[in-house]
């Protein structure tokens, strides 16, 4: 059975506006059954966390009922989940906390295929305590980050590695569970931001090999908000800096403050959406889940094809995104046409494709598009093929 685009499209209201959108990679939008659990939480009586009150009891079981979905959808542990504020913010108090036993003589590697969240903090982080960064490539020509890459700057000084599971920017997808293995032979962590690939692709963390891992569930049809994914005894090992007062227990002591419930509530809300594509929605919602992104990446894949075929039939069109395996994730730009310029002319037709590098600093540089990047099409469980048409007329009446 086929996704029911039709059917996600109706318990979509931003939709209604008509724009054709693909902007997802940037953050999708809400469907209803999310803003419903949101209204829900801030419905009914909330109070710090306990179990005296009925307030206390309702964030109770809203922490604990998302920690569960959290952990279905990334096959991780529900005490091996970390709310935070944003995936950046959670990779920050990561690369701090670990940096804490490390020091001069000690390596860290980063990519240059990867967002800027996960490259900034663990430089940031190694030039806290004089710790080394290394710097692994990629193929510009092919946007491939081959295991060579990533091996040739390891060594049994490596402390951690940091990779992406998909480039924000132009959708690779790396061998993640081959580049854990080369990190652990030396006895390297692996920090895996799979922010851009758990909105595509089914997550596991043990299968990854990653030892931690962030994602962020604006990006799958969820509220702003930050998840880290970790094996709870590895949490246990660490020590981040926290208030005296606030709890000591895993997975808590990670988390600064008092949770936006309303915000996990919704959470919640997206995974069991998700959960809900599954064409047999049976079984438990790890199942469901994997049986939905079978279907969500057939649907995504056939769409990004036939926008690839309409790209090759306009003049002047160069697109950057061209590994093997890769989202749904296009990066493209027009001879003679600025890039900002080309996503205006979009936008005027009812089409949203922002045009940008869109943090992904080092990958747009080493692409020789600078600073300013080029124009970025994804897509989204919601985009259907009559959005891609309207798309591919707009480009080509631009260059007609």
């Amino acid at each position: 059975m086929a996704l029911d685009v039709a059917a996600i499209r109706a318990q979509v209201p931003s939709l209604k506006s008509g724009t054709a959108r693909f902007d997802a990679p940037g953050g999708t939008q809400t469907p209803q059954p999310v803003i419903d659990a949101i209204v829900d939480a801030l419905s009914r009586p909330l109070a710090n966390r306990g179990h005296v009150t009925e307030g206390e009891r309702n964030a109770e079981a809203i922490v604990a009922a998302s920690r569960a979905a959290l952990a279905d959808l990334l096959g991780a542990q529900p005490n091996g989940i970390v709310f935070g504020r944003s995936s950046t913010q959670l990779a920050y108090d990561v690369s701090r906390t670990l940096a804490k036993d490390w020091g001069p003589g000690d390596e860290v590697v980063v990519t240059r295929l990867d967002h800027d969240s996960n490259i900034r903090p663990w430089v940031h982080a190694a030039s806290a305590v004089g710790a080394t960064v290394r710097w692994a490539d990629f193929d510009p020509a092919t946007g491939e980050l081959h295991p060579e890459h990533i091996e040739t700057v390891l060594s049994p000084r490596t402390r951690l590695v940091a990779v992406t599971a998909a480039s924000n920017l132009i959708g690779t997808r790396p061998d993640v569970p081959t580049l854990a293995a080369l990190a652990h032979d030396v006895g390297a962590l692996l920090h895996v931001d799979a922010v851009h690939y758990a909105a595509h692709a089914p997550v596991d963390l043990t299968a990854l090999g990653a030892d931690t891992l962030v994602c962020s569930p604006y990006k799958f049809l969820g509220p702003h908000l930050g998840v880290l994914a970790a094996r709870p005894e590895l949490l246990e090992t660490l020590r981040p800096d926290k208030l005296l007062p606030s709890s000591d227990a895993v997975p808590e002591r990670f988390e600064l403050g008092t949770l936006p419930y309303e915000l996990l509530a919704g959470t919640r809300a997206a995974v069991d959406f998700l959960a809900d594509l599954a064409p047999q929605p049976s079984g438990t919602r790890r199942e469901r889940l994997l049986a939905a992104f079978a279907e969500l990446e057939a649907h995504e894949d056939a769409l990004r094809e036939r926008i690839v075929r309409g790209l090759r039939d306009l003049p002047g069109v160069t697109v950057y995104s061209r590994a093997a395996r890769r989202t749904p994730t296009l990066l493209f730009s027009l001879d003679g046409h600025d890039s900002a310029q080309v996503a205006a002319h979009l936008a005027a037709q009812g089409v949203d494709a922002p045009a940008g590098s869109f943090y992904a600093l080092e990958a747009s540089r080493r692409l020789g598009l600078g600073d300013t990047g080029a124009v970025r099409v994804g897509l989204a469980p919601y985009t259907n093929e009559e959005d891609v048409d309207r798309l591919l007329a707009a480009l080509a009446s631009l260059v007609a």
